[in-house]
């Protein structure tokens, strides 16, 4: 944790941002996954996290603006719960480890939420996630699920908070990636023919665990890189295949890291993998080069598409102008997810409060195949931390979708682009802090160009 003055001068900034009313803050509860014993890893949500910084189940808190009042509601453990989870601090400790003395028991909350409706004073909440979450506003504030009006001026307050990094949050940030690029190592090391996406996964997850550290998301570890989000590890790595890793490690504190890496099955990349692969190496050095703030994030996406596009070209993929190709949306066939996102306490960070809030300042977001999941689009400003991660994705229904409907066939060249449908995807990642001046990379550098890559290999 950091230090309570941290905490209380977090919450003061909000309490005048916001003004008036009354803030509710929902902490996670524990989560069976099969049975009420047996619970998931328990994480406390990343807003409650940033306001009072108390890593534990069963918290609530109110900050009461107009009655400037900051409590916690909570219950202290029983003997059984003793038994079975250890000591913790009591309730009173950990209010003054954040710097708040008003700790009530958990049942009061309903009667004080009661009290303050009563008087017309205006509850603030935040979007919710979990189910959990709906029951309590359903509870206290008597919210259906799908009747919830989040407070827009809560979260525009917690977004411009949250988005700009102090220097403690880089710092615990940067540790972060410091060991996500040792899981990262760890695989280039290892991956060979003849080895389990399994067993990458298992070395890469135990470097986290090893720095009593968790993972920021489940691990994508696979030779099908052409599906973005593949959680499945039960593939034998061949000859010839490539190795699509996406991890990260977070903190005790939750602060995550978030980096990919694409590997070789052998030593060297093989021709037709070298010449795709050094393509979306162009567009990740050329998005990291653009870096700086006031510059439109969703430019730099743009530039990123036009090398893969100019790339893509030079080998007969596509013809016609490129950048025209990405404004009309062609570029998705190979790319079609964003180029980046905020980072912090989330991995994709405070994705629950809104992309348009978080990534585009209130800016609509674009309804264009692949252009809709860019998740960042604003203009960069110092403090902000985010990640780099360009692609070139091969997905075989993608394709014959496109082929058949001759979709943008003034800018691609189906003959071709068949031919690779058996190819998979390629990404690299890295995680950025914008300065004052340009942008500076978090944590260890990563082999990502191909002679650094088959270096290490």
């Amino acid at each position: 944790m950091f230090s309570k003055e941290t905490y209380s001068a977090r919450r003061a900034k909000l309490k005048q941002t916001v003004g008036s009313g009354l803030l509710l803050f929902f902490g996670n509860d524990e989560s069976g996954m099969n049975y009420a014993d047996n619970t998931y890893h328990f994480r406390q949500d990343s807003t409650f996290l940033y306001f009072f910084g108390l890593p534990y189940a069963g918290l609530n808190a109110i900050i009461d603006i107009d009655n400037n009042k900051e409590i916690i509601f909570g219950d202290e453990l029983t003997i059984d719960a003793i038994v079975w989870m250890g000591t913790q601090p009591t309730l009173k400790e950990k209010g003054e480890s954040i710097g708040i003395s008003d700790i009530r028991p958990s049942k009061e909350i309903e009667n004080y939420l009661e009290n303050a409706r009563q008087k017309k004073q205006i509850v603030h909440y935040l979007p919710t996630y979990r189910a959990e979450h709906q029951v309590k506003l359903l509870a206290w504030l008597e919210v259906y699920p799908g009747t919830e009006t989040p407070s827009k001026d809560f979260i525009l307050s917690v977004v411009n908070q949250r988005n700009y990094k102090t220097e403690e949050e880089i710092v615990e940030i940067e540790k972060a990636c410091v060991v996500t690029a040792d899981m990262h190592l760890t695989a280039m090391r290892m991956v060979h023919p003849g080895i389990r996406e399994s067993e990458v996964a298992a070395a890469v997850a135990e470097v986290a665990y090893a720095n009593d550290y968790q993972l920021s998301f489940p691990v994508i570890a696979t030779i099908n890189g052409q599906t973005l989000h593949n959680h499945y590890h039960g593939n034998m790595i061949k000859s010839g295949d490539m190795l699509l890793l996406d991890a990260g490690a977070e903190t005790e504190m939750g602060y995550a890291g978030d980096m990919s890496s694409t590997i070789p099955a052998d030593t060297r990349f093989t021709t037709r993998q070298k010449e795709i692969y050094d393509i979306s190496v162009a567009a990740h050095e050329a998005a990291v080069a653009a870096l700086c703030p006031g510059v439109l994030f969703e430019d730099v996406y743009d530039q990123a598409l036009k090398v893969i596009m100019e790339g893509l070209k030079g080998l007969g993929f596509v013809k016609g102008d490129p950048m025209e190709a990405v404004k009309a949306g062609a570029a998705a066939l190979f790319m079609p997810c964003g180029l980046g996102h905020m980072m912090g306490l989330d991995v994709h960070d405070m994705e629950n409060l809104g992309e348009v809030y978080v990534g585009y300042d209130g800016r609509p977001k674009s309804t264009q195949f692949g252009r809709k999941s860019l998740r960042l689009g604003r203009k960069l400003e110092p403090g902000f931390v985010l990640t780099i991660e360009p692609g070139i994705y091969f997905i075989p229904e993608l394709i014959d979708l496109w082929k058949g409907e001759n979709k943008f066939g003034e800018f691609i060249n189906y003959e071709k682009v068949v031919t690779y449908k058996d190819f998979s995807g390629i990404r690299n990642e890295e995680d950025y802090l914008i300065t004052e001046n340009g942008a500076r990379l978090l944590g260890k550098k990563i082999p990502i160009r191909t002679e650094e890559v088959e270096a290490l290999r």
